[in-house]
């Protein structure tokens, strides 16, 4: 009987650059405000959120990604030709082919496999657990993970339940061999009876230049699950890691409401001293690119160093959630 071969790979992983691309344009609430029928009093009370970014009419999803993965290779001291996955997560590539993933690779010079990962916001996350199993299993020595969305091209101008919510942004991670584990056990899983609560309507089969593809959202429903059913997400990850709250240096969990964080935070009882990512109230919800937009944030203004442990956790349409502890990795200047 023959014997099929298996390659094995890194005893341990690990993020060993990040990288990120925010567009020029920053979109206040007043500006929002000039077509919804709302105020910044309004927008900040019920999410946190001051402004976002939108990207330019010529920026596509594509030119976002290829430019925050560039930052994340430098970052981490690795060249394109080392690559053996790039994996880009994203809810808003306008085209299910060709994917996103092929394009960026091939700006990069890379000839990697390359896929997208649909899981909503949650897909980041998703995308760095996979990353790492395909390094530790040997079947890339080094991964790029990408999260990259250009949602404003998927709102309704006038719904008070999404129009001042999401945003443009990407951010990437290099994943790669570690001599130390960086990145912990994922928990994750979806919860597809709820899938009505955050939908991409019309269907792709009913889209026209009168009736547009556009993001919806049942708030109220979103805030009842996600800083609830979380928490209990989040525990499973640091558990998992063979860690305590008391061992974690930052809270970064996928920005999509500064009272769903803040609820979220609380259910957890993290210990006093904990940083706890904000970067919504600049940022809005950039869905898959808002944690790794985060811990650029975080790092940024010094609320968090690299090598730093990290407690991760997103979540959204699917309803898709994934959580890990990680070790945070350096971070390239823009």
């Amino acid at each position: 009987m023959t014997t099929i071969r298996q390659p094995s790979g890194a005893r341990a992983t690990a993020l060993l650059g990040l990288g990120t691309y925010r567009p020029e344009r920053v979109v206040t609430n007043e500006e929002i405000c000039e077509v919804l029928d709302s105020s910044d009093e309004w927008i900040q009370s019920r999410s946190g959120i001051r402004s976002r970014r939108y990207a330019g009419e010529d920026e596509t999803l594509v030119d976002m990604a290829t430019a925050a993965a560039r930052r994340a290779l430098e970052a981490a001291g690795v060249t394109a030709d080392q690559l053996g996955t790039v994996i880009v997560a994203t809810s808003s590539h306008a085209q299910h082919t060709p994917a996103a993933a092929p394009l960026v690779a091939d700006r990069l010079g890379s000839r990697a496999a390359a896929f997208d990962m649909g899981a909503g916001c949650a897909g980041w996350c998703h995308a760095v657990s996979v990353a790492s199993d395909l390094v530790r299993g040997g079947n890339a020595s080094y991964a790029l993970v990408i999260g990259v969305e250009k949602l404003s091209l998927f709102l309704d101008p006038t719904d008070r339940s999404t129009a001042f919510i999401f945003a443009d942004g990407a951010g990437a991670v290099v994943v790669g061999p570690a001599d130390e584990p960086g990145i912990g056990p994922v928990a994750w899983g979806s919860d597809g009876s709820q899938s009505h609560v955050i939908t991409q309507e019309p269907g792709c089969q009913h889209v026209t230049p009168d009736h547009p593809m556009v993001v919806r959202m049942e708030g109220t429903a979103v805030f009842r699950w996600a800083p609830f059913a979380m928490a209990d997400v989040a525990r499973s990850a640091v558990e998992g890691a063979g860690l305590a709250l008391t061992d974690l240096d930052a809270f970064i969990p996928h920005q999509a409401n500064m009272r769903i964080t803040e609820t979220l935070a609380r259910n957890l009882k993290l210990p006093e001293g904990i940083a706890i990512a904000r970067d919504v109230q600049e940022s809005g919800n950039t869905s898959a690119a808002s944690v790794p937009l985060a811990i650029e944030t975080m790092v940024r203004n010094g609320e968090a160093q690299p090598g730093d442990t990290a407690l991760l956790i997103a979540f959204g349409a699917g309803l898709s959630y994934a959580s890990q502890v990680v070790r945070l990795p350096p971070v390239a200047t823009a």
